[in-house]
């Protein structure tokens, strides 16, 4: 087993202070998280809709060339072909052209389908680890549950180091980690409301893939996003595998928020958060694990108050949404940021933005 604070046997990291949020689609991509990778950070590329984005890469000409440089390294050279083939466009789309769309992931998605998520995966921490020694993340959301698993067999191809997953509750996340590593077919629980798939998995086989020759991987460490001191407990103790840490969301966190513990909403349909929402630090402290303060974190004195509570740093999303190196069309960061000087943006708690059914923060200016 690693040492305490070493990131893994591969890496002789410590944990670092600030972790880089993931934000989707597209935002957190490998040029922002290998930004904060070669910074001594943890770097972390977003893996919602992944597919999508990188075929999408591939239709408008791959500037640069980035996603043929690493698919050149995916270990399944008819996987790459086959992407590049059916994708990949010289000069990019002509104008008003739209793009091939991709099938939706189901429970019997077909290995053409399940291989080109876990090459979109592979792509994209590949690039970002280009390069450097660095820490690479991949965040994923628990509800998106269909592609999630080959996404992190992709990831875990290129090496990832950490993965962390929110929106849901990634209790059968650990043991899919350590079956993908040891080449074993890995589950995931699909949550839907009721009728006959109320007991369904994701499940997901590398041998599908690589026959007798499965490889094994290391098996990255693993941060829950959590909301309330009570959920961590659950998982540090009654999860399917090992946990590793946990990173406490504030109600003002950016992306998904918890729904209040009470349920309450305000007259224009935010959620109305309570004494129940606070996450006791001291019991956070109690589970032994490393742990990150998200929401409102962005200074330098929220790094101060947050290593004197007992963490280990902060997770930080809207400051580096809106760097230069992040997704997000430049012209719409520009507009964002002078709102902001101008007094005229609105952050709302949207209890119905996200399919996901958590709340979600939209922003909102003339």
């Amino acid at each position: 087993m690693p040492e305490d604070g070493d990131i893994g046997s591969r890496s002789s990291h410590a944990w670092p202070q600030v972790i880089q949020g993931g934000m989707g689609v597209g935002v957190s991509g490998w040029r922002l998280a290998r930004a904060v990778a070669e910074r001594g950070h943890l770097g972390v590329v977003s893996g919602s809709l992944l597919d999508t984005v990188f075929v999408r890469r591939l239709q408008d000409g791959d500037p640069g060339g980035h996603m043929r440089l690493a698919m050149a390294h995916f270990p399944l050279p008819a996987v790459a072909a086959a992407a590049e083939r059916d994708h990949f466009r010289e000069g990019g789309r002509a104008a008003g052209e739209p793009y091939k769309l991709l099938t939706v992931h189901g429970l019997d998605v077909s290995a053409e389908r399940e291989a080109l998520t876990m090459l979109a995966g592979f792509c994209e921490v590949w690039l970002a680890r280009e390069g450097h020694q660095g820490l690479v993340g991949m965040n994923l959301l628990t509800k998106a549950a269909l592609p999630n698993a080959a996404f992190l067999y992709g990831a875990m191809l290129a090496g990832v180091h950490v993965i962390l997953m929110g929106a849901g509750i990634p209790r059968d996340v650990p043991a899919a980690l350590d079956a993908l590593a040891e080449g074993r077919e890995a589950r995931l629980k699909l949550d839907v409301d009721s009728g006959p798939l109320d007991d369904a998995w994701v499940r997901f086989d590398p041998a599908r893939h690589f026959g007798a020759d499965v490889p094994k991987l290391e098996r990255p460490r693993f941060l829950a996003i959590v909301s309330s001191h009570l959920l961590a407990g659950v998982l540090a103790k009654k999860a399917s595998g090992r946990v590793d840490g946990f990173v406490v969301e504030h109600h003002i966190a950016g992306g998904h928020n918890a729904p209040p513990r009470e349920g309450a909403h305000d007259a224009n349909g935010e959620p109305v958060y309570g004494e129940r929402d606070v996450v006791d630090l001291a019991k956070m402290r109690g589970l032994g694990l490393p742990f990150w303060l998200a929401g409102g974190t962005g200074s330098p004195e929220a790094v101060r108050d947050a290593l004197a509570a007992g963490a280990a740093g902060v997770q930080v999303g809207s400051l580096f949404a809106f760097s230069d190196e992040s997704g997000i069309e430049p012209s719409l960061k520009r507009a964002v940021l002078a709102a902001v000087v101008r007094g005229e943006l609105e952050v709302h708690t949207d209890p119905l933005a996200s399919p996901t059914g958590y709340p979600f923060k939209v922003a909102r200016w003339p």
